[in-house]
């Protein structure tokens, strides 16, 4: 008799599992064009470049884990995710503390991080409830040595207590804007910009946001999305609160 060989006899060793070693490797993505035209939108520095390339790594291999961006925006991670979250930068230039609400995947947070670590005192909060999201910030904080310090609570617990220095408050695809305006209105009034990437939808988003507040803003054009604009919030008084869903 002639014996078996290769994956057929390990499998029979191992009771009928298929082993690891057979199972197919996923392709990698490749993202080359993606990136130049990312970085033709909004030019960083080769030392910033450097963190933004480690921390594209890890999220791709933590994506596999847990859902961090939709799937079918994975080729387009550096102008759908990268690019737009550093262009926010540019409208707030000489900001040392930012805070970021609701970080997710981190952007814009992580992004900014990213871009300001070569400035000395510069800090960014990322704020995110999801324990395993919050995790994957750490990581990629600790791996591309971005000043950011990760809050794993509550947006409320951590409003409680908002750090006196934020010039800044951004959220990306959080909530809607009457809604958003009521989880940043304690650092809002405190001082700090509001920068609010929103979509196609954003003029409706601003007449039901009037209801309930008295609005200073501008709409600042996307870099990456022409359908798209950033909310500019430089003053806010509450007329009544809108509901939290």
């Amino acid at each position: 008799m002639i014996a078996e060989k290769g994956p057929r006899l390990r499998h029979r060793r191992e009771g009928g599992r298929a082993s690891s070693q057979t199972a197919p490797a996923m392709r990698p993505i490749d993202l080359t064009a993606d990136r130049a035209r990312a970085l033709e939108l909004t030019p960083v520095s080769r030392e910033t470049l450097d963190r933004l390339d480690r921390f594209v790594a890890v999220l791709l291999t933590w994506q596999r884990r847990i859902n961090l961006i939709a799937l079918s925006t994975e080729p387009e991670i550096w102008t759908r995710h990268i690019a737009d979250s550093l262009q926010l930068l540019a409208l707030a230039p000489q900001a040392q503390c930012w805070v970021d609400l609701g970080s997710g995947g981190g952007f814009p947070g992580l992004v900014i991080a990213c871009a300001l670590a070569e400035r000395a005192g510069a800090q960014v909060h990322l704020v995110e409830a999801n324990a395993k999201k919050a995790a994957f910030l750490r990581e990629a904080a600790r791996v591309t040595g971005a000043p950011a310090l990760v809050h794993g609570e509550r947006i409320e617990a951590f409003l409680r207590k908002p750090p006196a220095a934020a010039e800044v408050v951004t959220a990306r695809a959080l909530a809607p804007l009457a809604e958003l305006l009521d989880y940043a209105f304690p650092l809002l009034k405190s001082g700090a910009r509001g920068l609010f990437p929103k979509g196609q939808d954003v003029e409706s988003e601003l007449t039901e946001a009037a209801k309930y507040w008295k609005i200073q803003a501008s709409l600042a054009l996307s870099r990456t999305d022409p359908k798209a604009r950033i909310v500019v919030l430089r003053g806010l008084e509450p007329e009544s609160r809108p509901p939290r869903d």
